[in-house]
C-alpha cells in the first residue's frame, strides 16, 4: 500500500485511517482488499478487541467509492468497476458479521460507500460535523454497499425517502434514522478511542462520553414521508408530493424529478425486495444490477455530469418514467450465473 488505508494496533485497538484526505477518503479498489485482510487478521488476534475505523483529515470520513475510476473502467471494459465492487461488497459482508466490536468514528461526510464500511458495523458514533447520504440516483446508480438492507430498516418509510432524494442528513437525524448509533461531540472523540485503547469496553467507554445532539429535523415530516412514500410507484409518489401545498413536498418532488428515472424504478424495486431479505442476499441482489449499470448509459451520463464536468446536466436516458419499462427495470435483477457475487 501506498498510504491510502493505514492500520495501526492502539492497546486493544485495531485502527483503520482511511488516508485519501484530498479525495475525501473515497474507497479505491486496493483499499478495500486491504481491509479485508487486515480485518481476517485481527480477528484471529487475541490482543486485538475492537477495530476502530476513522477518516483522515476534517472533512470527510468517507465520501464513496473513486467513481471516477469505476466509469471508467466500465467506459474500458476492463474488470476494475466489478472487481472493486465484489471485492467491496464482500467488505461490507464481513463488517456485518465481524465477530469482535467494530466502531466507526464519523466525522464530515459519510456517502456512499461511506456507509458501507460503517453502517454494518456495531457502533456508527457521530459528531457535530457528521454528513450522511445515499445520493447514487443522482449520477444513474442506485444505493449499494447494502442500502437494499439498511435503508428498508429505516423508521417508517424514511429509506426510500432517502434512497430517491438523496436528501443529506446532520448527525441528529442520522442517529433518528438508526444509520447512526450514538453522538459523542469532536472534542472528545480521541479520549473515546484512548478509553477503548486502554482496555475499556467500547459501550462503557461511549456511554460515559455519548451527549444527546438535539431534536431530528426529519422527525417533523415523518407523518407526510410515510403517508406518500408507501405507494409502489414512483409516478403516483409524484403525484401525491405535487398534491401537498407545503413547500418540503414541492421541494422533495422537484429533487426527485431531477434523478435518473431508470435508477428512480430499480431503487424502488431494490429498496422493496431489500426489506425481507438478510444482508448477503442484498448484496448479491445489488451486484446484478451494480452488473448491469455498466451496460447502460446514465451512470456515465450521470458521472460526466456530476464529477467530471461538473454542469449538473445530465441528459438521462430514457428521459421519462413512462418510458422505463417493468421489463427493462426487472433485467437489473436477473442471476449472473456463475459470475454472482461469491459469499
Amino acid at each position: 500500500m501506498t498510504g491510502e488505508v493505514l492500520f495501526e494496533q492502539r492497546g486493544a485497538v485495531g485502527l483503520i485511517t482511511m488516508n485519501r484526505p484530498k479525495a475525501l477518503n473515497a474507497l479505491t479498489h486496493a483499499m478495500v482488499v486491504a481491509m479485508k485482510v487486515k480485518l481476517d487478521e485481527w480477528a484471529e488476534d487475541s490482543a486485538v478487541g475492537c477495530v476502530v475505523i476513522r477518516g483522515a483529515g476534517e472533512r470527510a470520513f468517507c465520501a464513496g467509492g473513486d467513481i471516477r475510476a469505476v466509469a471508467e473502467s466500465g467506459k474500458a471494459g476492463t474488470s476494475y468497476a466489478l472487481d472493486f465492487w465484489r471485492d467491496e461488497y464482500i467488505l461490507n459482508a464481513a463488517i456485518k458479521h465481524y465477530k469482535k466490536p467494530y466502531l466507526a468514528l464519523i466525522s464530515g461526510i459519510a456517502m456512499g460507500g461511506g456507509l458501507g464500511v460503517s453502517v454494518h458495523g456495531t457502533f456508527r458514533v457521530v459528531d457535530e460535523t457528521a454528513l450522511f447520504a445515499m445520493p447514487e440516483t443522482g449520477i444513474g446508480f442506485f444505493p449499494d454497499v447494502g442500502g437494499s438492507f439498511f435503508l428498508p430498516r429505516c423508521p417508517g418509510e424514511c429509506g426510500l425517502y432517502l434512497a430517491l432524494t438523496g436528501a443529506r442528513l446532520k448527525s441528529t437525524d442520522a442517529l433518528y434514522t438508526g444509520l447512526a448509533t450514538h453522538f459523542v461531540p469532536a472534542q472528545s472523540t480521541s479520549a473515546l478511542l484512548d478509553r477503548i485503547a486502554n482496555g475499556e469496553t467500547p459501550a462503557h467507554a461511549i456511554a460515559a462520553l455519548a451527549q444527546h445532539p438535539g431534536d431530528a429535523p426529519l422527525a417533523a415530516h415523518r407523518e407526510k414521508i410515510d403517508r406518500v412514500f408507501c405507494l409502489n410507484a414512483v409516478d403516483r409518489i409524484l403525484t401525491a408530493l405535487d398534491a401537498e401545498t407545503d413547500d418540503w413536498s414541492r421541494e422533495t418532488a422537484a429533487v426527485i424529478r431531477t434523478k435518473s428515472p431508470t435508477s428512480l424504478k430499480i431503487v424502488l424495486r431494490e429498496i422493496r425486495a431489500g426489506k425481507g431479505i438478510p444482508l448477503d442476499d442484498c448484496l448479491r441482489m445489488e451486484f446484478r444490477m451494480a452488473s448491469r449499470i455498466l451496460a447502460g448509459q446514465d451512470f456515465y451520463e450521470g458521472v460526466r455530469a456530476v464529477v467530471i464536468d461538473k454542469d449538473q446536466s445530465p441528459k438521462w436516458r430514457p428521459a421519462t418514467l413512462g418510458d422505463v419499462t417493468d421489463e427493462a427495470v426487472g433485467a437489473y435483477f436477473e442471476f449472473l450465473g456463475d459470475k454472482e457475487l461469491p459469499l
